[in-house]
C-alpha cells in the first residue's frame, strides 16, 4: 500500500487543477526565484541607499566638524562600505589553521595560498569573486573604486606592499568577502619589525567586519602580547567574535575538557567582557578526524558554526543598520565634548594654561558631560587615547557646538532609522507584508536560498555521505528517513497556506476547519483526515501537515481512495517519522476505532 499512496503522492497537484489543490498555485518555475532573487537584492540596495542619505545629509558633517576621523581614527565613510558585502576577517597566531578553514570553506585552493607549520601567512589577504585567478597588489586594491578598502591608504606603503587580493569565482565569495590576517608573532623582534601598527590595522577591519573568528591551537593555549594586544584592539565588536578551537581530533576526550577549560579561562583574563565566549571545537578542514571520540559533537559545532557563516547575507542589512547607529551615538557624543572643551576656553589670555588642566581633568569632564546630557558611558571614547589625541591640537581651533545638528542627530536615531527598520521582517507583519519583505514566496518558503553555500562532509566524521541531501533532486524512497512523497507539493503549496494567515507558522483549529470543510467531504472523513495530518497532535497545522491534509482531501475526492487507517511512512514529513514510528499501515478504509477528538472537532 506504501508504494501506492507513494505514487498517488508524486501525482499530487500536477493534474488538470482538481478542486482541492486549486488553480493559483503554480509557484511560477524558475521565474519565481529569479524574481524573488532580485526583490532580496533591490531590499538591501533600498536600506544601504537610505543609510548613505542618512549619513551624507546628517552625519558626515558634524564628523568634519568635530574631527571625528581625527579622534576615533576612523576615515570617514564611502558610498562603497555600504554597499559592500558582508567581510569575515580571520585572526590567530601562527600555524593555528586560518588559510586552512578559508581553503574548507572554498573547497579549493586559491591565489597566494601558503600553508604550512610555520609562519607562512605573512600579509592580510581579501578574498574575493571575480572570472579569473589571480592576486591583485594593496595598492591597487585600496584605491579600487567598487572595493571598500580606500580607508587603508593611511596605514602607508609599508602595510600596502603586505597587503593583497586573492581573486578567483567562487559560490561562497559571491556573497562574503574572507579576509586572512597574518599569524601573531610573540617575540618582540619580530613584531616591531612589521613596518606598521598590526594591532591598528585588525581594529580598521573589525569595525567593518560582519563576523571575527578567533582561531586558536589546541596544542597552544598561550596568548602572547601581541595577540592580547589584537584582542584589546577588537574592543566594542564582542558581538562580532566567535572562537574556534582547531585541530582538537587531535587530543583525546579528557585531554579535550582540560583544553577546553583552560582556554576559557585565559579568555576570561584577556577579553573584557563578562560574558562567556562562544567557542566552536573541531578540526575545521577537509581532512578526516584523527580521533573520532568525539566526532559527534565535532559535527555539531561544526554545523553551528557553519550555519553562523551561512546567515551573514541575510542580516547584512541589519548589520548595516547596527553600524551606523554605534556611529552615530559616538558623534553625537563627541560633538558635545569638543563643544564642552570649546566653552571652556578663555578669549584672550590663557589658552595652554587652561588647555592643560581640561587634559588633566578629562575625567572630570566626561561626567560633567555624561550627567548633563543624560549620556551613556559606553559611547565615550577611551580617556587614555583620547587625552593623547587632544595634546596635539587647539582647543581654541575647535568648532562650538550647533544644536540643530545635534537634533538631526537625535532625529536619526529616533525616527528616520526605526522607520528603516520597519522595513525589515517582524513577527508583526501580516502575511502578505512578509512575503513583499522577504522577496516573494519563494524566499519565504525557503530562506536558506540567500545563504551562503557551506561544506558539508559527513565522510570526515566517519559517516556516509548523505548522497540524498547534497541532490537538488533530493533523496529516493529507499531513504525511508529522510524521503518524503510530497516533497515538491510542498513547494507548490507554500503560497497558499501562507494566504490562510498563519499564526507563527501554524494554521489555528477553526481555519484549517473552514479550508477542509469546504472540500465538501463529509465530518467523519474530515475528522479522520484531521487525525492523520496532525501527527503531533498539538491541534494546529503547520505547512507540512497542512500539505498532507490537502492530498488527502484530493485523494478521496480526485481518485476515490479510502482513507487509511495510518499514514503511509513515504507521506509522513521527515521531521515528524518519529512520531508514527512502530503503527502498522493497512490497506483498507477506516479504523473504527480511530476516534480521538481533537481542537478541530471541538472548534
Amino acid at each position: 500500500m506504501s508504494d501506492e499512496w507513494a505514487n498517488e503522492a508524486n501525482t499530487f497537484g500536477n493534474g488538470g487543477g482538481g478542486s482541492v489543490y486549486g488553480k493559483n498555485n503554480d509557484m511560477g518555475g524558475g521565474a519565481s526565484t529569479t524574481s524573488a532573487s532580485t526583490d532580496v537584492a533591490d531590499r538591501t540596495a533600498i536600506i544601504s541607499s537610505r543609510l548613505k542619505t542618512i549619513y551624507r545629509k546628517h552625519v558626515l558633517p558634524v564628523e568634519k566638524r568635530f574631527r571625528y576621523d581625527y579622534f576615533y581614527e576612523s576615515p570617514l565613510l564611502t558610498d562603497v562600505e555600504f554597499d559592500s558585502k558582508p567581510q569575515v576577517m580571520l585572526v590567530g597566531q601562527y600555524s593555528v589553521g586560518k588559510t586552512s578553514f578559508i581553503r574548507y570553506i572554498l573547497g579549493r585552493d586559491f591565489p597566494g595560498q601558503r600553508i604550512g607549520p610555520e609562519p607562512t601567512t605573512d600579509r592580510f589577504t581579501v578574498l574575493l569573486n571575480g572570472p579569473e585567478e589571480r592576486t591583485i597588489p594593496g595598492n591597487a586594491l585600496s584605491v579600487h573604486p567598487d572595493l571598500p578598502f580606500r580607508g587603508l591608504e593611511r596605514f602607508g606603503v609599508s602595510f600596502l606592499s603586505r597587503f593583497e587580493g586573492s581573486q578567483l569565482p567562487s559560490s561562497v565569495l559571491k556573497s562574503v568577502t574572507l579576509i586572512d590576517t597574518p599569524g601573531i608573532l610573540s617575540g618582540e623582534k619580530q613584531r616591531n619589525n612589521r613596518g606598521y601598527d598590526f594591532t591598528k590595522v585588525v581594529s580598521w577591519f573589525a569595525e567593518r567586519a560582519d563576523l571575527i573568528i578567533l582561531l586558536f591551537d589546541a596544542h597552544k593555549l598561550d596568548i602572547s602580547d601581541e595577540l592580547k594586544g589584537t584582542i584589546d584592539a577588537l574592543a566594542g565588536h564582542e558581538d562580532k567574535i566567535r572562537c574556534i578551537l582547531n585541530k582538537a581530533d587531535q587530543i583525546d576526550r579528557q585531554q579535550l575538557m582540560r583544553v577546553y577549560g583552560a582556554l576559557l579561562w585565559s579568555l576570561g583574563k584577556t577579553m573584557t567582557s563578562p560574558e562567556v565566549a562562544r567557542v566552536y571545537v573541531g578540526s575545521f578542514w577537509e581532512k578526516d578526524l584523527q580521533n573520532k571520540d568525539n566526532a559527534d559533537l565535532f559535527e555539531a559545532e561544526e554545523k553551528d558554526l557553519m550555519n553562523d557563516l551561512a546567515v551573514l547575507p541575510r542580516q547584512s542589512a541589519v548589520r548595516k543598520i547596527n553600524e551606523l547607529v554605534k556611529r552615530i551615538r559616538k558623534v553625537k557624543t563627541l560633538s558635545y565634548i569638543i563643544g564642552y572643551l570649546k566653552q571652556q576656553m578663555p578669549a584672550l589670555m590663557g589658552k595652554e594654561k587652561k588647555q592643560a588642566k581640561l587634559i588633566s581633568d578629562l575625567p572630570q569632564v566626561f561626567r560633567v558631560i555624561l550627567k548633563k546630557h543624560n549620556l551613556s558611558p559606553g559611547d565615550f571614547p577611551d580617556i587614555g587615547a583620547f587625552s593623547a589625541k587632544l595634546k596635539d591640537v587647539k582647543f581654541s581651533e575647535f568648532q562650538p557646538l550647533k544644536q540643530d545638528q545635534i537634533e538631526h542627530l537625535e532625529h536619526c536615531l529616533t525616527v528616520d532609522i526605526p522607520k528603516l527598520m520597519e522595513e525589515l521582517p517582524s513577527e508583526k507583519d501580516t502575511p502578505e507584508a512578509l512575503l513583499r519583505k522577504m522577496g516573494g514566496s519563494e524566499a519565504a518558503s525557503n530562506p536558506n536560498r540567500e545563504n551562503v553555500p557551506m561544506p558539508t562532509q559527513a565522510s570526515k566524521f566517519g559517516k556516509g555521505n548523505d548522497s540524498g541531501g547534497n541532490n537538488p533532486f533530493g533523496y529516493n524512497a529507499e531513504n525511508q528517513e529522510s524521503y518524503w512523497a510530497l516533497q515538491d507539493s510542498a513547494e507548490r503549496l507554500y503560497e497558499q497556506f501562507q494566504s490562510l494567515g498563519p499564526e507563527g507558522g501554524f494554521l489555528p483549529p477553526s481555519v484549517a476547519r473552514d479550508v477542509l470543510t469546504k472540500t465538501g467531504l463529509q465530518k467523519e472523513q474530515l475528522r479522520q483526515i484531521w487525525n492523520l495530518s496532525d501527527i503531533d497532535r498539538d491541534g494546529f497545522l503547520d505547512h507540512h501537515e497542512y500539505v498532507v491534509a490537502m492530498f488527502l482531501c484530493d485523494a478521496v475526492i480526485q481518485k476515490g481512495r479510502p482513507i487509511p487507517a495510518v499514514l503511509p511512512m513515504s507521506i509522513v514529513p521527515p521531521k515528524k517519522k518519529h512520531l508514527v514510528k512502530g503503527k502498522v499501515e493497512t490497506s483498507d478504509g477506516f479504523d473504527g476505532n480511530e476516534n480521538r477528538m481533537t481542537n478541530f472537532s471541538r472548534s
